[in-house]
């Protein structure tokens, strides 16, 4: 017989999207540059939402924050910022953009 894994009460509620991030990710360390910069974004698109909800769009903040490459986001203009508002995959929130891409500088 084999022992369950243990965990938060919050870990199986949102599905398996959500007990697969509780079991492999959450409170693991992060030593990836990219990786930091993946949950830094990721984080700061979660203000005022469910973190089930950026879960289920990141895939979607893959592939429109260029694989989280903080030296890409930099480099990103105001029209790029016009494309990401009219992507339904992410949290189109002009601030929350804004703040990745201030965060990209930041980070770099």
């Amino acid at each position: 017989m084999s022992a369950l894994k243990p965990r938060c009460d919050w870990g199986p509620r949102g599905g398996e999207l959500m007990t697969v991030y509780h079991d492999k990710e959450w409170g693991v360390p992060v030593h990836d540059d990219r990786k930091q910069f993946e949950f830094l974004t990721l984080e700061s698109a979660q203000a005022g939402l469910s973190w089930l909800v950026v879960l289920r769009k990141r895939e979607a903040y893959r592939r429109a924050f260029a694989d989280f490459n903080p030296a890409k986001v930099a480099r990103f203009t105001e029209k790029r910022i016009e494309r990401l508002l009219a992507d339904d995959g992410i949290i189109r929130n002009r601030l929350k953009i804004v703040a990745a891409i201030n965060n990209a500088h930041r980070f770099m």
